[in-house]
């Protein structure tokens, strides 16, 4: 089975679009993995400081009760 020169011409056309394609796909995946590692320490900062401040004061339902302190870690 032989190819037109036509054929040829849309072939290439086409590769050289999906090559693009690809191309500006992994950027797009470069770009949102930095900002994952961006959230990712964000996160870890919160947890940081989450972790340096009192326990939090938890108050039961019932009020005759005092407040209990629970460590909370995250």
């Amino acid at each position: 089975m032989g190819f037109h020169e036509d054929d040829l011409n849309n072939l290439e056309q086409l590769l050289e679009s999906l090559i693009k394609m690809v191309g500006k796909a992994n950027k797009n995946v470069d770009s949102l993995q930095v900002r994952v590692r961006q959230l990712e320490c964000l996160i870890r900062e919160q947890q940081h400081i989450i972790k340096e401040r009192d326990p939090l004061v938890i108050y039961p339902r019932h009020h005759h009760h005092s407040p209990e302190k629970f460590p909370l870690h995250l």
